[in-house]
């Protein structure tokens, strides 16, 4: 077994949680976390952080509309955000707020920092500001709506703001960051983000206004009464925050810079702009990179509440499964590009793949194991070619091909290896005929039966950071120890043989994929 512990740092989005989780969130949470689980299969120490972010105009005008104190909807939203987490079995390893003590520390130290470098002075700011999207705009960047009236770049409403406000030197940093962007060409992926941030630096930048005095719901500026800090500052700075910082003693030290934001393309400018300039000014190590992904659409529209097509992720979790919902997002949606769902497409997949193929072949597997054999395993046995060239070929998949894709983000590529492996595998047992097998050579039809056993464990660890709960149900079944189902265990080439020495036997195998139906009055689109 590796000891490798190489660290590893990966965040999602700091979610804004004026209003409850949707797929996009969903589905940006369980992207992370299965690069998360992959990496600590892998044998890497691994940390994930995830949170809310809570300050800022829009929450404080929801709460005053709702007539309530901004803390109670802070905690009440993140509240949902945290069942949601639960539910879709995201294991992250600290879920840090925005309000939380820490996190306003580890902001005043990083405005601190910014302040001693000389990049921070305070001016008077007049511009255009959406609470939507809590982002400043220039007027070139304005697009017009109906009536004439002015809208962000994103067709959210902007208002013309006056206020004394702290500036950040952010025209400062245009030559560093697009130097920066040079040498480091992966730090913004995919490449059509990557273009639209150079063209956006490249551009000019102008300094940045980093604090607001018109309301209080956010952290305080050092030495600065009445100031808060513009919420994306303090939003960004989760991703310190969430390892400790800037406590010496804490994960920061092992673990930042970042290996990867994970973030929605509509926030790419905050994280690859405004962060690592930010990051320079405090004298901190910039992440190694920040993946913008596409957009989830619902029958390929945009969802939105004046469509009614907003989906929520907990009420598909519930009618799908967990594993179902995980690994049709993952293996129909190349990652990095938009992509649309419907609830025919998940129970499509999800059928197709999971119960017919994988699970069909591990429930039939280890039924015959159960029945033929009385559920012992045993080593002696004579391979055929056949039989070595399979388990050569799903542990290619499992031990290079799959995780070269997952390194890459590639998830559905990855999967449609696995998958591939999945039908070889279906396509051996109905070669090999191990039910005729059992009347005309019974010693043939137990090496074909040890090939399977062999072949849906490697098959089962290889999907297992997509559809944790299942894999783990299914290598119960197989006697498979917890500490001996990562791509570690992969290379032990003895694992069979000691697993037939135990005395373990299979038992009558429970289905772990059960075939998903329509509800009623939904048809094929």
């Amino acid at each position: 077994m590796s000891t490798d512990k190489t660290p590893f740092y990966i965040t999602t989005a700091i979610s804004y949680p004026n209003g409850r989780p949707h797929i996009g969130h969903a589905y940006e949470a369980i992207a992370t976390d299965v690069m998360a689980r992959f990496q600590r299969a892998r044998g890497r120490d691994v940390r994930m952080v995830t949170g809310t972010d809570e300050h800022g105009l829009k929450m404080y005008q929801t709460a005053r509309g709702q007539g309530r104190a901004t803390i109670d909807l802070a905690d009440e939203m993140s509240g949902y955000f945290r069942a949601m987490y639960a539910k879709l079995n995201i294991s992250y390893d600290r879920f840090m707020r925005t309000s939380d003590p820490a996190h306003h520390a580890a902001s005043q130290a990083l405005w601190r920092a910014m302040a001693a470098n000389g990049d921070l002075y305070l001016d008077r700011y007049e511009g255009w500001y959406s609470v939507r999207d809590e982002a400043f705009y220039d007027e070139e960047e304005l697009v017009e709506g109906e009536g004439g009236a002015k809208l962000s770049p994103q067709g959210t409403p902007v208002e013309w703001t006056v206020e004394e406000s702290w500036f950040f030197r952010l025209s400062a940093y245009q030559d560093r960051l697009l130097a920066f962007y040079r040498d480091n060409p992966d730090f913004i992926r995919p490449e059509s983000r990557r273009n639209e941030v150079l063209r956006f630096v490249e551009g000019g930048l102008k300094d940045l206004s980093v604090s607001r005095t018109s309301f209080d719901w956010g952290v305080p500026v050092p030495d600065s009464p009445g100031h808060v800090m513009y919420v994306w500052v303090d939003a960004l700075t989760t991703y310190l925050s969430g390892l400790g910082y800037p406590d010496a003693e804490s994960d920061f030290a092992r673990f930042w810079p970042a290996d990867i934001h994970m973030i929605g393309k509509d926030i790419v400018r905050f994280h690859t702009v405004y962060w690592p300039a930010f990051l320079m000014s405090a004298g901190l190590p910039l992440p190694k990179q920040v993946f913008g992904h596409g957009f989830l659409l619902n029958r390929g529209e945009k969802m939105s509440k004046s469509l009614g097509n907003v989906v929520d992720p907990m009420a598909l979790a519930e009618q799908f499964g967990v594993d179902a919902l995980r690994y049709y997002l993952l293996r129909e949606v190349s990652f990095g590009q938009d992509g649309s769902y419907s609830a025919e497409a998940i129970v499509r997949t999800a059928n197709a793949d999971l119960a017919n193929s994988f699970g069909n072949l591990a429930q039939r597997s280890l039924s015959m194991i159960f029945k033929n054999l009385g559920g012992e395993l045993t080593v002696d046995y004579q391979p055929a070619s056949d039989d070595v060239s399979l388990i050569d070929d799903i542990l290619d998949m499992a031990g290079t091909r799959l995780p070269r894709e997952f390194e890459q983000l590639a998830f559905s590529i990855g999967i449609e290896d696995w998958i591939r492996a999945v039908f070889a595998c279906n396509q051996y047992v109905d070669a090999q005929a191990p039910w005729a097998l059992r009347k005309t050579d019974p010693e043939r039809m137990r090496a074909v039966l040890m090939t399977l056993f062999q072949a849906v464990r490697t098959l089962a660890i290889a999907i297992r950071p997509v559809v944790p709960d299942a894999a783990d149900k299914l290598l119960d079944q197989m006697g498979i120890a917890p500490d001996a189902r990562d791509f570690v265990a992969l290379a032990d080439t003895d694992w069979f043989a000691k697993l037939a020495a135990s005395g373990f036997k299979v038992g009558q195998p429970v289905p772990i994929f059960p075939r998903l139906e329509l509800p009623d009055g939904e048809g094929e689109a």
